[in-house]
C-alpha cells in the first residue's frame, strides 16, 4: 500500500551522514518515532518550473529581443530565479532502535521518499509504501 502525505503532518527531522556523492539520510524522525535508514534505493533531483519565470518568458517570447546580449544576461543575473530544487532520496528504513540495531516494529522496514527543498533547507516525508 502507498500513501500520500502533505502539508505540515509530513514535516520531517532528518539526520545526515556523509558519503563520496554528499550527505545521504541516515535516520529521520516521523510523528514522534525514530527510523534508521537501512538502504538508500535511489536518489534523484528535481528541479521546479524556472521556465515559468518572467524573465524567461520575456526572452521566450521576444519581449528581450534587441536587447544586447549583456543587457538580457545582466537582467536574468539579478532576477533571483527561484528553481525551486528537490533533492529525493527513496529509502528502506525501520522505526525504533536496540543499541544500533534497528529493533523491527511487527510490520518490518518500509519505503519512504524524503524529500529535501534546498531553498527553505527543510525536509518533508512525501510517500510511505508498506
Amino acid at each position: 500500500m502507498t500513501r500520500l502525505h502533505a502539508g505540515a503532518s509530513s514535516a520531517v527531522e532528518v539526520r545526515t551522514r556523509s558519503a563520496p556523492a554528499g550527505p545521504v539520510p541516515d535516520q529521520f524522525c516521523w510523528r514522534g518515532r525514530v527510523y534508521l535508514v537501512l538502504e538508500v534505493l535511489s536518489h534523484w533531483t528535481e528541479s521546479g518550473g524556472w521556465w515559468r519565470h518572467a524573465a524567461v518568458a520575456a526572452l521566450t517570447s521576444g519581449d528581450a529581443m534587441g536587447a544586447p546580449a549583456s543587457d538580457v544576461g545582466a537582467t536574468l543575473g539579478t532576477v533571483g530565479m527561484d528553481d525551486r530544487v528537490q533533492q529525493w532520496w527513496r529509502v528502506e528504513a525501520a522505526s525504533g532502535r536496540t543499541g544500533s540495531r534497528p529493533a523491527l516494529s511487527s510490520a518490518g522496514p518500509g519505503v519512504y521518499d524524503l524529500c529535501f527543498e534546498e531553498t527553505t533547507s527543510g525536509w518533508s516525508l512525501a510517500r510511505v509504501q508498506d
